[in-house]
């Protein structure tokens, strides 16, 4: 993450703990705004973890690998199985 997206995110869960206030002080402490508060507090820590470990690096190599449109041969494909197609290896179609 840059360095704006973590201060977008975390100025994002700051006003979410202001809101998760204010839902406090209307609801008191209900089931449902402990989670929420939870859920925020949760966020924080993932977003701090986030923030002290460095991105992966993404490799691209720019090359790129034409996957032709014909039929595979056949024999390619003689003995698989078809398991998950519908079919049973001792089918012979």
């Amino acid at each position: 993450m840059t360095t704006t997206e973590m201060t977008d995110l975390q100025r994002t869960i700051g006003h979410l703990r202001q809101c998760v206030g204010s839902l406090r002080t209307l609801y008191g402490d209900a089931s449902a705004v402990r989670r929420l508060a939870n859920d925020v507090e949760r966020l924080g820590i993932d977003a701090g973890d986030l923030d002290q470990s460095p991105p992966r690096t993404v490799y691209e190599s720019g090359e790129r690998v034409k996957i032709p449109d014909t039929p595979y041969e056949q024999a390619l494909w003689q003995g698989a199985d078809d398991e998950g197609v519908g079919g049973h290896p001792h089918e012979h179609r």
